[in-house]
C-alpha cells in the first residue's frame, strides 16, 4: 500500500516534469484528443521514434496508461523505480511472456489502458517497420478497442538533449478514432495475426505524413487505389 502511494506520487511528479520539459524545449501539438475514451479498457498503439515517445504520449493522451518495456530497462534500480511508478510491465524479446500477458489481462479487466509499440523497437529512419503480432493478439483475446496514435518529429530526441534544448523542434501526436479488430475469414491463425497486425499499423500510418509510412507505404497506396476505383 505504501509503495503504491509512493509510485503515484513519483508518477504525478514525473508527468508534471515531462510536461514542463516538452513545453519548454519543444513545440508540441496534439490533434484528436477528443477521440480518447475517458473510461474503460483500451489498448493504445503508436509508432516508435525515440526513448521519450511514451512520455510525450502520456502528456498527449492524458490518461493513465500501463507501458510495455524491455526487461533490460529494469536492471538499473533507479530506472526500474521510475518504470514501476509508470506501471511498466517488463517484457523479454523473443521469449514467451506469460507473466507479462497475465498482467496485461488483469489490467484490462480493471478497465485500465495499455500502451504498446507494435513495431517492438525504435525505427532508425523514422519510417514504419513491420509489426509484431503481440498487440493484435492481446486486442483480439480481450476484445477491447484500439486507439491509434501517430508520433511525429520525436526522432530528433536521438540527437541528445542539448540539441533539442537549443533547436526547440516541432513534435506532434495525432490521435485517431478507436476501432475493434475484425477477424478475416479463410486464413490460418498465423496469417490471421499478420493481417490484423498490418491493419493496426495501417491505422497508425494514416495519422502520419507519407515519408513516415515506410514498410506500409505500398499497402496504403493499394488501399487508396481501391477506394478511388470503388467510388468511380
Amino acid at each position: 500500500m505504501r509503495q503504491d502511494i509512493v509510485h503515484r506520487i513519483v508518477r504525478s511528479a514525473s508527468v508534471f516534469f515531462f510536461n514542463f520539459v516538452f513545453f519548454l524545449f519543444t513545440r508540441p501539438k496534439v490533434r484528436g484528443r477528443e477521440n480518447v475514451p475517458r473510461h474503460g479498457p483500451l489498448i493504445v498503439v503508436a509508432n516508435h521514434l525515440s526513448y521519450a515517445d511514451q512520455y510525450l504520449a502520456t502528456i498527449a493522451i492524458k490518461r493513465e496508461m500501463i507501458f510495455m518495456a524491455k526487461e533490460d530497462l529494469f536492471h538499473n534500480r533507479a530506472r526500474r523505480f521510475l518504470m514501476e511508478a509508470f506501471g511498466a510491465i517488463p517484457v523479454r524479446r523473443g521469449a514467451a511472456n506469460r507473466t507479462a500477458l497475465k498482467q496485461i489481462h488483469q489490467a484490462l479487466d480493471k478497465e485500465l489502458a495499455i500502451f504498446m509499440f507494435p513495431e517492438g523497437s525504435r525505427s532508425k529512419n523514422a519510417q514504419l517497420q513491420p509489426a509484431f503480432s503481440g498487440s493484435a493478439l492481446i486486442a483480439l483475446y480481450n476484445n477491447v478497442p484500439i486507439l491509434p496514435a501517430g508520433i511525429i518529429g520525436m526522432q530528433v530526441a536521438e540527437k541528445g538533449f542539448p540539441w533539442v534544448m537549443f533547436h526547440r523542434p516541432r513534435v506532434a501526436v495525432h490521435i485517431g478514432r478507436p476501432f475493434y479488430l475484425s477477424a478475416p475469414a479463410g486464413i490460418s491463425d498465423k496469417e490471421h495475426l499478420k493481417e490484423l497486425s498490418d491493419d493496426i499499423m495501417e491505422h497508425i500510418a494514416e495519422l502520419l505524413p507519407p515519408e513516415y509510412h515506410g514498410y506500409y507505404a505500398n499497402r496504403l497506396k493499394r488501399q487508396g487505389e481501391q477506394t478511388v476505383s470503388g467510388t468511380s
